[in-house]
This record gives C-alpha cells, sequence and structure tokens, in this order.
C-alpha cells in the first residue's frame, strides 16, 4: 500500500510539473459596427459589418517549455462575422492561422496556413493594420499589406532580433505532382527598429495566384475557369502566371505623432496563362501596379488617438486584345479617432473617400471600390463612414 501511494503521489506531483511548463490560451477579438456607404452598386447603403478594425476571431494558442531556450507552439485562429455568425474566410474552420513550430534561440520556425513573411515587416507600417481599418486597406489590397491573403502549405522561418535587426522568409510547396513550381509562393523580409525609427522591406513571389492565393479562402478546389477576386482593380489580371510584390515602409515618432510611409510596387507577369484564370480581355505581357501611402498618427492622450493618411495607386499600361489600356489611378483619403473605453474596448469612427480614373483591369472606365465592401460603386467616387466597436478577450 505505501509502495502503491508513493507511485500515485509522485506521478501527481510529475503531471504538475507537465503542466506548469506548458499552456493552452484561448483569445478572441469582436469588432462589429454601423457603415453608410455613399454608393454601393448606384445606392447608398447603411448596414452592420463585422471584423472592420479587426478581423473578428477566436482562437488557441499553446506553448510548451523544451528547456534551453526552446519551445513548441501552435496557434489556431478562426474567422467569423459577428454580423451573422457564418464562418469568415470562406468556410475555413480556422481560416485566418493554422500553425505548428518550434522556438529557438536562433527564431521561429513554423508550418500551416500562415502570412507571407514579407508583409510581417512592411505590414505594420500601413495605416490599416493600425487605426484605420481595412475599410482604408490599399484599393483591392493589391498590395497584401493588409494581409488579406493567406500562404497554405507554408515553411516559414523569422529570426530573433539582433541589435534591432531581423529578418525572415517563408517557402510555400506547391504540391502539384511533375510541376514543382506550380502554386508555389516564397518570400523575403527584413526590419530595423531603433529608439523612435522602424523600417522595413519585403518580397513576395506567387505562382498561379488566381488559384494558389486568391483562390485559397475555401474548403473546396479554387477553379482556374473563374476570377477568385470581385474587386474590378485587379479582377481582369487573374490570368497572370506569377504575382510578385516589393515593398518597403518606414515610421518615425516625434513625440505623440508619428509620421509614417509605405511603397509597393506590384506586378501582374505573364498574362494569357488559362492555366491560371480567366482573360476575357486577351490581355499579354505584364502590369504593374504602384501604390504609396502617407500617413500621420496622433496620441492625444494615453486613451484617445487620431490619424490621417492618404494613398496613391496607380497601374500601368498593358496590352490586350482590343489595344491598349492605359491603366487607372486611384486616389484615397483616410481618416480616424479611436478611444479606448478600457485595455480592452474600444469605439472608433472611420472614413474612407476614393476616387478612381482611368481604366480598370476590366477593360472599361474605372470606377471607385472601397477594401472589404460588398459591391464597387457605380461611379468613379465612393465613400465609407464607419463607427464600431472593438473588443478583445
Amino acid at each position: 500500500m505505501k509502495i502503491i501511494c508513493c507511485v500515485a503521489t509522485g506521478a501527481i506531483l510529475f503531471a504538475g510539473n507537465t503542466y506548469a511548463q506548458s499552456s493552452v490560451t484561448l483569445y478572441g477579438i469582436i469588432d462589429e459596427g454601423i457603415n453608410y456607404n455613399s454608393n454601393m452598386n448606384g445606392g447608398r447603403v447603411f448596414a452592420t459589418q463585422s471584423g472592420v478594425m479587426q478581423g473578428s476571431r477566436w482562437g488557441l494558442r499553446g506553448l510548451e517549455d523544451l528547456g534551453g531556450g526552446f519551445s513548441t507552439f501552435f496557434d489556431l485562429e478562426n474567422g467569423f462575422d459577428a454580423s451573422t455568425g457564418k464562418l469568415g474566410q470562406g468556410g475555413l474552420l480556422f481560416g485566418r492561422q493554422a500553425s505548428v513550430g518550434l522556438n529557438s534561440p536562433y527564431g521561429t520556425l513554423s508550418l500551416g496556413r500562415q502570412y507571407a513573411s514579407a508583409m510581417d515587416f512592411v505590414g505594420a507600417m500601413a495605416v490599416s493594420n493600425q487605426w484605420a481599418g481595412n475599410i482604408n486597406a490599399h484599393p483591392a489590397d493589391v498590395d497584401n499589406l493588409n494581409d488579406t491573403f493567406r500562404i497554405n502549405n507554408d515553411v516559414k522561418f523569422k529570426s530573433i532580433s539582433y541589435g534591432g535587426f531581423s529578418f525572415g522568409g517563408d517557402y510555400s510547396l506547391g504540391g502539384v505532382a511533375g510541376a514543382t513550381s506550380r502554386n508555389q509562393a516564397w518570400s523575403l523580409g527584413a526590419g530595423y527598429t531603433m529608439g523612435p525609427l522602424q523600417v522595413g522591406a519585403g518580397y513576395l513571389n506567387v505562382r498561379n495566384p488566381n488559384i494558389s492565393l486568391f483562390g485559397n479562402a475555401t474548403s473546396g478546389t479554387a477553379s482556374a475557369a473563374v476570377a477568385n477576386t470581385t474587386y474590378p482593380i485587379f479582377s481582369g489580371f487573374t490570368s497572370a502566371r506569377t504575382y510578385q510584390v516589393v515593398t518597403t515602409g518606414v515610421a518615425y515618432k516625434l513625440g505623440a505623432a508619428t509620421l509614417g510611409a509605405t511603397y509597393a510596387n506590384v506586378a501582374f507577369k505573364e498574362l494569357g496563362d488559362s492555366a491560371s484564370g480567366p482573360n476575357p480581355s486577351g490581355y499579354k505581357g505584364s502590369v504593374h501596379f504602384n501604390s504609396a501611402e502617407a500617413s500621420l498618427r496622433y496620441q492625444i492622450n494615453p486613451a484617445l488617438l487620431v490619424g490621417l493618411a492618404y494613398n496613391y495607386t496607380n497601374s500601368s499600361s498593358v496590352s490586350s486584345a482590343t489595344g491598349i489600356n492605359n491603366g487607372a489611378t486611384y486616389q484615397q483619403g483616410m481618416a480616424g479617432i479611436d478611444y479606448l473605453l478600457s485595455k480592452r474596448t474600444d469605439v472608433y469612427l472611420l472614413g474612407a473617400y476614393q476616387k478612381a480614373s482611368g481604366t480598370d483591369s476590366r477593360n472599361r472606365p474605372a470606377i471607385a471600390s472601397i477594401n472589404n465592401q460588398s459591391s464597387p460603386s457605380s461611379s468613379d467616387r465612393q465613400a465609407v463612414i464607419r463607427i464600431g466597436m472593438r473588443h478583445k478577450f
């Protein structure tokens, strides 16, 4: 009996030590509010919308200490629509993130559905990821700085900070037998933070993006027969064999104010690949987008901040079946106020105004199309005003 008691006591103590070295955390965000849209497919609209300042989500994050500076972790993150209760990201259970990995004294190695390394080092300087919400992402988030598109089947590494400098990279396996480069994606990024200064740069390269990137938020199989984006800004370019983003950003803090800027060059290369996507306008060659943002954020007090920003996005000319498409220009003004009611809850007011000109990817007169709206404008102008509340748990 004494032996049994000793064994049982030892097992309990051992289990206690094991649980003390590992943890699982439930976390989440609920973001809900009311939007006014000045022109949604020809009419004014008042509607509730979920997940604007940040996407509504819940997740499980686990960590186990292995000793010697090593630990394992997992992150499962679900996106949902608080207005209706439906799943986000095309109905995927963990469509926002699903990864497992290893932390080490040198950095973090992870595998699964993840964000591109290039955006890790620049996205934080875009106002859509700070105070402006995803309605103020650059048109159609064409540069992916708002992380609209995740990377499937991804192997990713991010270094520790070396005197303020860090770097990372990721590679997504295409998984197509006999065609190792099909559907693959890879990116590199680096950043430096020291005192009030933050700078970053990144490069992203995706093959067959209409299927592997724009169409990967689905529980089924993405089809090359349809454009897997509805935004007129680039929906006509989904026959590109390669999607490429070169981006950089900088932020500098001056007392209560933070000045920021981002720039991205986006290329849709080798247009006309029917195995990637449809090409109704008969495009060939490549088309480039240049997108620049300048911003000012001011922290009035610990609970209240205001922000202003401007974005200019322009696409190059491209050859089509009916001649030369000379491209489109999108100008967008952004403003926001955010007030903290507590450490976990805030209320905010956002505004976005977009003006379009030229010829868009559909080879038609460009129309305004603010990000994360269910329909574009019927004209060259569109405005959205949003009042919302965000709670974190």
